[in-house]
């Protein structure tokens, strides 16, 4: 059956394709109209099914747009080297250090040491850390790393261990499922907080720069993205712990002695960890602070968010970690982790963006949406809806570059900063919790075998209305002030 649905959704691309290639008048919008529409129409349908691997999809612009002659192969190409993807790269290499030599666990194991050993003190220690490591860090391999300890934590608590997950008493059950639940949560709310958190901000900020040559400080966006994601995870906390799944367990017996065990395992911090700490500590500084330091330092924009997170990961290949041995902090074998595929699909995105653009559809499609309305409130809200409900049945990812550029045209149909509508949408992208496909992190801690679907739906239905009145309010007030 799953064979012959992925034929099904494979020949589906290029045949929906081809007949709204056919379907499209010649003189509608543009003469190039029909045929974006064509590649679009297929690139999406690929996409949303996963008929073949997104980063290969992301690859048909640079086929059918100079076939078509709708972009040349100069014009399309430059959009796989936006310098969005090299900001993304150089945030992949800087989390591959820190994974490389363990400090993200390091850190992770001191921060759920410092919240107690109740159980819900254990849960905020994993809801911190996991959060505080997505910021910098993939998203699923924050969940992958923190998996395994929170695993190790739910076996102390355990009384018997040949009972099944759902077999166990209340309070244990309980316990084990917010734990897991808040692992996968936090890993994907944490990567609100910074442009490199998660996949779909490096996508808006692409766009954004492709449509309007304007750049998203990282800066800026960190004002707007760590007291969301932090106000969406303390919400989740007290949802979990104190409504959903309260275990009301007040000491988790042993759990001092695993964490000390794990953080002795690591032994003491060693020179290539201070390294890279110290490498990442300047990047971090020089991302946050670059503004400032091109106005009153250097007198000129010198510094960029591209700039700083290249010079913050080629650093990792230049500052050894064992002279006599000659090994660096990062050796070029160490990339083959890289997920190259993300970045090809960012390409693939801003490529179909500017098609769009350069047919004028963006701008029509703003304007009829835009046309009898103007901006508010509701129309915030009606966008976030419908990207929360969107996102928990397809790829997060795709969801921003394809509904991005439309939101956009309904900016400039209103007449707006694009920023005001758009942000919104991005985060919201990212409020996937009522399924496990809706994102990695959810798959990743459904796999425990400690969560039931039917936990995760009504947890998740609970939790992505209270995210989308907290993005709303966000929107209405905090991204204003900072973009208005």
């Amino acid at each position: 059956m799953n064979l012959l649905k992925n034929y099904l959704t494979f020949l589906a691309g290029p045949v929906f394709g081809a007949l709204v290639l056919f379907a499209v008048p010649a003189d509608f919008i543009s003469p190039v109209t029909g045929k974006v529409l064509a590649v679009a129409t297929w690139m999406i349908i690929w996409w949303i099914s996963e008929a073949i691997p997104v980063a290969v999809t992301a690859f048909l612009p640079l086929v059918f747009f100079p076939l078509l002659g709708i972009m040349n192969m100069k014009s399309v190409s430059a959009a796989y080297a936006n310098p969005i993807i090299f900001l993304f790269l150089g945030g992949f290499l800087l989390a591959l250090a820190l994974e490389k030599h363990k400090l993200h666990e390091r850190i992770a194991l001191n921060l759920i040491r410092l919240t107690g050993t109740s159980g819900n003190g254990i849960i905020m220690g994993f809801m911190i850390s996991t959060g505080f490591i997505s910021l910098w860090i993939s998203n699923t391999a924050t969940a992958m790393m923190m998996l395994p300890i929170a695993a190790s934590v739910i076996n102390l608590v355990r009384t018997n261990d040949q009972q099944k997950p759902h077999e166990l008493p209340v309070a244990e059950r309980n316990f084990a499922l917010g734990l897991m639940l808040m692992v996968g949560y936090a890993a994907t709310l944490g990567g609100l907080g910074t442009i490199i958190g998660t996949p779909p901000n490096v996508v808006f900020a692409g766009l954004l720069e492709e449509f309007y040559d304007q750049k998203l400080d990282f800066g800026k966006w960190m004002i707007i993205g760590v007291p969301v994601a932090t106000t969406l995870s303390l919400s989740t906390y007290f949802m979990i712990t104190r409504f959903l799944f309260p275990s009301r367990i007040k000491h988790v017996k042993g759990s001092e002695v695993l964490i000390a065990s794990r953080l002795s395992a690591l032994g003491t911090l060693r020179n290539e960890e201070v390294r890279v700490l110290c490498i990442f500590a300047v990047t971090c500084f020089l991302w946050i602070f670059q503004e400032a330091l091109n106005a009153y330092v250097f007198n000129k924009d010198l510094l960029n968010d591209t700039n700083v997170a290249m010079m913050g990961g080629l650093t990792m290949f230049l500052v050894p970690a064992n002279i006599s041995r000659r090994e660096f902090l990062l050796d070029w074998r160490d990339t083959i982790s890289v997920q190259w595929g993300i970045l090809f699909l960012f390409g693939g995105g801003l490529a179909l963006a500017a098609g769009l653009e350069s047919a004028g559809i963006i701008q029509a499609l703003g304007s009829w949406i835009a046309e009898g309305n103007t901006y508010g409130g509701w129309i915030v809200f009606a966008l976030i809806v419908v990207t929360v409900g969107l996102s928990e049945v397809m790829s997060n990812v795709a969801l921003v570059q394809i509904f991005v550029p439309v939101v956009f045209g309904m900016a400039d149909g209103l007449g707006v900063d694009p920023v005001l509508l758009a942000m919104p949408v991005t985060l919201s992208a990212s409020i996937g919790f009522m399924f496990p496909i809706a994102t990695p992190p959810n798959a990743i801690v459904f796999s425990s075998g400690y969560i039931r679907m039917k936990d995760m739906f009504w947890a998740g239905l609970a939790l992505d209305v209270i995210s989308i009145l907290i993005i709303l309010i966000a929107s209405l007030t905090l991204i204003p002030w900072v973009y208005g």
